[in-house]
């Protein structure tokens, strides 16, 4: 079994405020003194691990999923960082303004946290494989929203991206009038919903299975290839942590694998 550290208090100087970050080591990290491990940053990672410190309700097992692909032979180790949401989850998850819910986006400041801060902490204290094809980030709902927003402005930073459930919606479908060509890097780009997934939170509608659908097909558009991009439509999924628990397995069989 792995370890996961957490660090209490985590300086956030891009958004003057401290985090809390958690950093899974896999097992045997402390015995490979010479090997290097790729790195899985996750966002809400209050809700990332199996672990007594985790948050009350379903969280992802993010751990548990890959032991579980390590042990069967699917997967290398990989350290995993998750990164808490803070006081404001809907502001800093925006990478734009979102004014039909009165959202003022603070998403730029947090993304250079991880970039600038987070990022060159992980890199200097553990032993990290470097490129951009070593380095995935991943989160659901306005996390996976952020896990693109990353990915699509640091390509040469997040090679793998993995969003669930992703608010590819929010702010009048930004993401599609930013993301406008291929990164022309080593991509890997996973996208899930559910197949009829939609919510209506104060009034603002997001059709998360018809978005993440719509997304999808936009960047094929843009010359994404079948092995650098993947859909999992799934019929009964909800948007709730119980079924981005239950499709985590899927979706870090085709990321990491």
């Amino acid at each position: 079994m792995g370890h996961v550290h957490i660090i209490r208090d985590f300086a956030s100087p891009q958004e003057g405020f401290t985090r809390t970050v958690r950093i899974y080591t896999p097992d045997g990290y402390d015995q490979a003194s010479h090997h290097r491990f790729p790195v899985l940053y996750m966002h809400d990672g209050q809700n990332v691990f199996a672990h007594p410190e985790s948050a009350v309700f379903d969280t992802w097992c993010a751990n548990l999923a890959l032991e579980q692909m390590v042990g069967e032979g699917r997967a290398e180790p990989w350290i995993i960082v998750g990164v808490d949401s803070g006081p404001g989850r809907l502001e800093e998850y925006s990478p734009w303004n979102e004014s039909r819910a009165k959202v003022q986006a603070r998403g730029g400041a947090y993304a250079r946290f991880i970039v600038e801060t987070l990022k060159p902490y992980v890199d200097g204290v553990y032993r990290t494989r470097q490129g951009s094809e070593w380095t995935a980030i991943m989160g659901s709902s306005l996390g996976g929203l952020m896990s693109l927003y990353l990915g699509w402005k640091y390509p040469e930073v997040f090679g793998r991206i993995g969003a669930l459930s992703p608010s590819v919606m929010w702010s009048e479908y930004k993401l599609f009038e930013n993301w406008r060509a291929h990164s022309r890097r080593w991509s890997r780009i996973y996208l899930d919903a559910g197949t009829h997934e939609w919510i209506n939170p104060g009034g603002v509608p997001l059709p998360y299975g018809e978005a993440t659908r719509d997304f999808y097909v936009h960047l094929k558009q843009l010359g994404y290839a079948d092995h650098e991009l993947a859909l999992v439509l799934e019929p009964e999924g909800m948007h709730h942590e119980s079924a981005w628990q239950r499709r985590l397995p899927w979706a870090m069989n085709w990321l990491l694998g």
